[in-house]
């Protein structure tokens, strides 16, 4: 039996179907559909030069990988590759190939500092180490079942606060984008992030196809965003996540992060939605304190790993 490498066929919908099986078999804790599939793909800043690999053994499709340049960060070089095998297609060598496609992809576009994000489990931490990566941070994966009726209770808003839903900005989203850039900065990473073209942005992020922006809550101050919580959805499977969640700098301290998720996710349950994901850096003290008075509980740990090129 043999094992290709090849592009993500994004016009074959049997192709894509399978590449989001894979995901959702290996890291059940994230939001995988065809259309989130395709929609990066198609709509990531062409800085990035992201790519979709899939492995392939006789025909069916055994492993996978996203690949792109960090074309946010400040510093250039960055490279990310995170790669996933089928939990019952491993040692085929599978995940060999992509490690090897994806690098030379990055090393061909001037990556020099390589990072990939590894589940804590003895195996995969060990064929990271033999492929010359170390390990970096660490970060949780939560889950919270809203059918367990445990979340906390409503809070109203205190004096001057006012809660929207995202919907309400309709085409011109741009106070959330600053909200998001903002936020975004000062989230615990290996890699900074600054978000400064508005329009890839809005393709991006905006017209995501997971994004909810009836279940998305945005705490108002003085008519501006200052909180907000960002929800992906699957109603196929009634699965809800928290892509993001963030204070502006000078509102922070007032509770506004809990407000603001607390409100998304009884809209949440309220819509039909049966469980609730999110992740955290581990080094994320305020935001875990948050997600464990919410109720959630860790299901899951993965840790970054990174190689130095050259």
């Amino acid at each position: 039996m043999t094992v290709n490498v090849r592009d993500l066929r994004p016009d074959d919908r049997d192709d894509v179907e399978a590449f989001a099986r894979v995901r959702h078999l290996a890291l059940p804790h994230i939001l995988w559909t065809p259309e989130a599939i395709v929609h990066r793909l198609a709509h990531t800043h062409p800085d990035a030069h992201f790519v979709s690999l899939v492995a392939e053994e006789d025909g069916e499709v055994i492993g996978t990988a996203q690949v792109s340049l960090a074309h946010e960060s400040p510093e250039p070089g960055h490279g990310m590759l995170n790669i996933y095998v089928h939990p019952e297609r491993t040692r085929r060598g599978a995940g060999e190939l992509l490690v090897r496609a994806s690098e030379a992809h990055l090393a061909g576009h001037g990556a020099r500092k390589l990072y990939a994000w590894v589940l804590d489990e003895p195996g995969n931490r060990a064929f990271a180490e033999r492929h010359g990566y170390r390990a970096s941070r660490s970060a949780f994966f939560l889950r919270l079942d809203l059918t367990a009726d445990t979340l906390p209770p409503l809070q109203a808003p205190p004096p001057g606060v006012e809660l929207r839903g995202a919907d309400e900005f309709g085409d011109d989203p741009r106070p959330v984008f600053e909200l998001d850039a903002e936020t975004t900065r000062d989230e615990p990473s290996d890699v900074d992030t600054e978000f400064t073209d508005y329009a890839s942005w809005v393709e991006e992020n905006w017209r995501h196809p997971l994004l909810s922006r009836e279940l998305t809550t945005v705490a108002f101050v003085e008519g501006r965003p200052a909180a907000f919580s960002v929800a992906w959805t699957d109603p196929a499977r009634r699965r809800y996540a928290t892509a993001m969640t963030g204070t502006a700098r000078a509102h922070r301290g007032r509770g506004l992060a809990k407000l603001v998720k607390n409100a998304s996710l009884h809209r949440a349950r309220a819509a039909g939605f049966t469980e609730a994901l999110t992740g955290n850096d581990a080094g994320n003290e305020p935001m875990l304190a948050i997600n464990k008075w919410l109720g959630y509980e860790v299901c899951g740990t993965e840790v970054r790993y990174v190689r130095e090129l050259g």
